[in-house]
């Protein structure tokens, strides 16, 4: 463990919060005392939350927004929500990557960019535009760089994880180097979300073989970690890619920077598992590459979930069609359980899983895209009948959505689809989803997936190059 790292970012805290208390909230009024802690009311609200366009126009960099509305409002076609107009701002240069306590009491964000990208905030919900920054803010930029993936991964417990590659040419630099080797390098960083302080961080090469980054295996982005339900593990989502070791190096347009060509990828999908919570031995695990060779990582959403029986379902999200299955026993993948959306639906079409959410024994509910076919769709699936059945909501043939750059989404642009979708709500019986194709009118859908009804609920006032993005 490096704890140098921890220090710095705890004491970076500390000050913070020490400057934070001395401030006067905008009015002049003192901050708010008494409104942290676990999350431990019933649930009041629905939060949704919704991106807008930054200077220069680009969808969804601007920001993030946050409205709370009860749940009487949420399944009230009358109801009408402008979050653009009336919501409470999040802190965040770019669109805030948010999440929430189990009864949607708290939001947290990490802020993504800028000059207080890496700074976690904790939010009291308290309905319509009224959040307060409970100002427990902490420092995780020396750990995790100033734009975090992170996600709640457990009950009160946030995970941030960063990672990163280097490839050694011969000569080091410059076009026209022989390939000789990469190394990939993890940093994690464990939150108390209760009390808000990093309680735990490590940085260590993750473990490939010799023989695997000598082929040119390495790791650029992990995601989406989740805790298992023996609280013993931490499965951590990851974009895999292989250099063409037989090519030499190139470079970039700009004349910049050092390029090598992608090579065949032989591997399965791939998880980094390390034991929690000593966040000690590292070790890759791989899905039978006939089964799915597709990445993991996800992008800003949840997909991994501990299922009912203890396993851990894992989308293969955001290009692929899969649901894996790690065991609750053996921490490995079961390379006897393949669930396929495109077989559940029955479609000709190849689908694409842009979200999901596991809602309880084995039933799902999935945000996906259908190739030739505009728009983005809704489906329940059951994961042990391994069956799907398609939702109907208005609007989903729009080609708005907000989609993918080809950089964003590991060289394969995504348009007309959830691109950037972050949470699916769940209370009760009932899932939330908000549908608002980029800058177009939309309406929050309350599904019950226990009957399979959906209900048209309240409505959601948009603007241009704007989207709803998440309900917690």
């Amino acid at each position: 463990m490096k704890t140098n790292l921890l220090k710095t970012a705890l004491f970076g805290s500390v000050l913070a919060i020490s400057a934070l208390a001395g401030c006067k909230k905008d009015g002049g009024d003192s901050p708010e005392t008494g409104v942290s802690g676990p999350d431990i009311w019933d649930r009041k609200f629905i939060t949704l939350t919704a991106a807008f366009p930054d200077a220069e126009g680009t969808a969804g960099n601007g920001g993030t927004r946050a409205f709370a509305i009860t749940l009487a409002q949420a399944i009230d076609p009358n109801f009408e929500v402008n979050v653009f107009a009336n919501g409470y701002g999040l802190r965040s240069q770019r669109t805030a990557r948010v999440q929430s306590s189990p009864n949607g009491n708290f939001l947290y964000n990490i802020q993504y960019t800028g000059t207080d990208g890496g700074i976690f905030n904790k939010y009291k919900v308290e309905g319509d535009k009224n959040f307060v920054d409970t100002r427990e803010e902490v420092n995780t930029e020396p750990i995790l760089g100033s734009s975090p993936r992170w996600v709640v991964a457990g009950d009160g417990i946030g995970i941030g994880v960063f990672a990163s590659s280097v490839i050694t040419g011969a000569p080091a630099t410059g076009a026209g180097a022989e390939f000789v080797d990469v190394k990939s390098t993890a940093k994690l960083a464990v939150l108390n979300l209760n009390d808000p302080q990093i309680t735990r961080q490590t940085e260590f090469t993750i473990p490939f073989t010799a023989e695997q980054t000598k082929a040119g295996y390495q790791i650029g982005r992990i995601d989406v970690p989740v805790l298992n339900a023996a609280k013993t593990k931490i499965f951590i989502g990851c974009n895999v890619s292989k250099t063409d070791v037989t090519k030499k190096s190139g470079v970039n347009t700009a004349g910049t920077a050092q390029t090598w060509s992608t090579g065949v990828r032989e591997l399965g999908t791939a998880t980094l598992v390390v034991d929690y919570p000593s966040l000690t031995n590292p070790k890759l695990i791989f899905v039978d590459p006939n089964i799915s060779k597709v990445n993991n990582h996800s992008y800003r959403t949840m997909t991994q979930y501990v299922g009912t029986d203890g396993n851990v379902y894992q989308a293969t999200a955001t290009s692929g069609s899969q649901i894996l299955r790690i065991n609750a026993s053996t921490n490995e993948y079961d390379n006897t359980y393949n669930f396929n959306l495109k077989t559940a639906l029955g479609t000709g079409n190849n689908v694409a899983i842009s979200a999901w959410r596991y809602i309880k024994d084995g039933v799902g509910i999935v945000l996906f895209t259908e190739t030739g076919v505009q728009g983005g769709y809704l489906a329940l699936i059951d994961l042990n009948a391994k069956t799907a059945t398609r939702l109907t909501t208005e609007k989903q043939t729009d080609g708005g959505y907000s989609g993918l750059t080809a950089a964003q989404n590991g060289g394969t642009a995504l348009t007309g689809t959830f691109g950037q979708f972050q949470n699916i709500g769940l209370a009760g019986d009932n899932v939330y989803v908000p549908m608002t194709p980029n800058g177009v009118d939309g309406n929050l859908y309350v599904i019950n997936y226990k009957t399979k009804t959906v209900t048209k609920g309240a409505k959601l006032k948009n603007q241009s190059g704007s989207f709803y993005l998440g309900a917690y």
